[in-house]
């Protein structure tokens, strides 16, 4: 070996490259890949598993159970850290790989950075077909991997060892870029993994990638001020991009300069804490009473990182000014335009920053400070009587919720992402921190909260770090539990015992489908699934993997288990069955479930009815 080429294989280049890779912020310099998570096979396991023993010492591993799972902890992970670092997943071929598929979807997304390193078929077809090969008639370098090209950021297969050195500097690039970043995926060839070759010492040299902060472009920052300065109803909606710039401070500056209110998407949620003035909660379907009514009689809806999906937009039946125009400042263009906004295509913290200068002395009408701030105080009478209950009573869910509430501090983390969870968090939760609030709302994926709490437990020790989950979900993915044992991470999960898919049980009711298929219940004598419910013990199944298992049944032991938890020092599960009562505020605003056209049965038909009449409300902003 020469003195300036070093004779590894591809894989242990690869990792060893990795190891070095950088992201700096504001002078900052953050580790880019913090570690490897991996389910080791024939397809990974000579190559990058021999590598990742090789390199120890320079790349931390963590032992997953599933791949699907392996992701949501790395994208857990990345997201509180604020994309700034990430990690890698290695699989074997076959299963192994289609398995990335779902999380690597929920990673692009979210727009958080996460890179897959499946195995691959032979690049020589030397051993053709191998086990768990897929043959393509049409096609000799088809393969499963190709399942991850359409919800990966970037996707290269690497079929020669020198064919590494760009695909690897491409896949940092995309995975520190705030407006490419997502699920990168380098596919591995399971023969090129073992293979070696003369790698230049330049690819192992600590590499830094610079995240910048671009500025808006000045006349488009002149024109968004003379926009804010003629509304006489603005309403900011903050969504993720707040979070991912740290721009929090920024966005509390610009409102407390100018009164104008701030509402929330679920990714957005903590931009600024509950108590502040300006702070209406969410928006949108689950949104606050005040934060929908001024979405109503908004003239101007200034988007803030936000890709406003259906859920905040009341699928294009919320904002109803009739001259309601759209400012969006977002890091990507594609994101800044729609709605047929005004745009500022810039880092969210650069660009507030800069808009609350050009904004000096432009203050909103005290008559609309003090309308909504009165909404303000209405909406948290709301919260507070559905967060509280009969200390001896079977606790509802918003009830759990307020219970846990009065436990966690400032600092704790509460994540969740699927089922009836999230429309109750984003209309009731009071978010105290920047961080506090973790929902995974981009994909609403079920089985993300256990393995993401992990990501998040790791990349901050010490911080209380709670999993909210319905049996629904908990069934779908309780695998990780058992690297969180394996691990010694006191993470702390909330399992509420609700007999089925609750959430989906009320959307069914709503649009004639008449709950079926949605409840965990015994076929009844006619066949439907309406007897008894399944006598499934979730706590206990918790428990065999190995978590601390605490059982509530009233409020009041609800409360004591989640302080016992919170001061636990290993996995810890509270387990309550709740009392299926509603107690959530009902909709503030529309959802589109398009509804069966015709049918025999009367629920359906009325369904439809209301569905027509909602579809009246919708608009195109053009």
């Amino acid at each position: 070996m020469s003195a300036r080429t070093r004779r590894l294989t591809t894989a242990q280049a690869l990792v060893r490259f990795l190891a070095a890779q950088y992201t700096e912020r504001d002078g900052v310099r953050h580790r880019l890949i913090t570690g490897t998570w991996g389910v080791f096979g024939h397809g990974n396991v000579a190559g990058i598993g021999q590598a990742l023993v090789e390199y120890a010492d320079v790349m931390p591993f963590h032992q997953g159970r599933n791949e699907q799972a392996m992701v949501h902890a790395a994208v857990g992970h990345a997201r509180h850290l604020d994309r700034l670092s990430a990690q890698a997943v290695t699989t074997s071929i076959g299963p192994g790989a289609t398995n990335l598929v779902t999380g690597a979807a929920l990673a692009t997304i979210n727009r958080l950075p996460v890179l897959l390193l499946p195995g691959d078929y032979f690049a020589s077809h030397a051993a053709d077909p191998l086990l768990q090969q897929l043959e393509h008639p049409l096609a000799g370098d088809a393969s499963v991997n190709d399942t991850l090209r359409p919800v990966s950021r970037y996707f290269d297969r690497i079929t020669r060892p020198e064919a590494l050195i760009p695909a690897a500097l491409n896949a940092m690039r995309v995975l520190a870029d705030p407006a490419e970043t997502g699920a990168v995926t380098l596919a591995l060839p399971q023969d090129v993994q073992a293979e070696a070759a003369d790698w230049p010492e330049e690819f192992f040299a600590d590499r830094v990638w610079r995240v910048r902060r671009p500025a808006p472009d000045p006349l488009e920052l002149a024109d968004a001020a003379q926009t804010i300065r003629s509304a006489a109803r603005p309403l900011i909606v903050a969504g993720g991009g707040v979070h991912h710039s740290a721009a929090e401070e920024a966005l509390e500056a610009l409102a407390d300069a100018t009164g104008i209110p701030v509402a929330a998407t679920q990714a957005g949620k903590g931009s600024l804490r509950h108590d502040h003035p300006a702070d209406l909660g969410a928006v949108g379907h689950t949104g606050t009473a005040v934060a929908d009514a001024l979405a109503r009689t908004a003239d101007l809806v200034i988007g803030v990182g936000t890709r406003h999906t259906d859920f905040t937009t009341a699928s294009g039946t919320l904002f109803q000014h009739p001259a309601v125009r759209f400012l969006n400042l977002n890091i990507t263009g594609f994101d800044a335009h729609k709605l047929a906004a005004r745009t500022l295509v810039c880092d969210a913290r650069t660009g507030l920053e800069l808009l609350t200068e050009a904004l000096s002395g432009y203050r909103v009408d005290p008559a609309y400070e003090a309308e909504y701030r009165a909404g303000k105080e209405r909406w948290d009478r709301v919260v507070e009587a559905a967060f509280h209950g009969a200390d001896d009573a079977v606790p509802t869910q918003t009830q759990v919720l307020g219970a846990l509430d009065a436990v966690v501090g400032d600092t704790d983390v509460v994540l969740n992402a699927a089922g009836s969870l999230p429309g109750d968090l984003h209309k009731l939760w009071r978010a105290r921190s920047p961080r506090q609030y973790h929902l995974e709302y981009g994909y609403s994926c079920m089985g993300y909260e256990i393995p993401a709490a992990i990501g998040v437990q790791l990349a901050a020790p010490g911080t209380p770090v709670w999993a909210l989950v319905g049996d629904g979900t908990y069934l779908m993915n309780p695998t990780e539990i058992v690297t969180a044992v394996q691990e010694r991470l006191p993470v702390k999960l909330v399992l509420v015992q609700n007999h089925g898919y609750a959430s989906i049980g009320g959307l069914s009711e709503s649009v004639g489908a008449e709950r079926f298929g949605t409840d965990y219940r015994h076929r009844a004598p006619d066949g439907t699934f309406t007897g008894d419910p399944l006598p499934v013990d979730l706590a206990a199944n918790a428990a065999s993997l190995g978590m601390d298992v605490l059982r509530a049944k009233t409020l009041r032991e609800l409360r004591a288990a989640l302080a016992t938890a919170r001061a636990a020092t290993r996995p810890t599960c509270v387990y309550v069955e709740t009392d299926p009562a509603p107690t959530a505020p009902p909709a503030e605003a529309w959802w589109d479930v398009p509804v069966a056209e015709v049918s025999s049965r009367a629920p359906a038909t009325a369904a439809r009815e209301e569905y027509v009449r909602a579809l009246a409300d919708r608009r195109r902003h053009l």
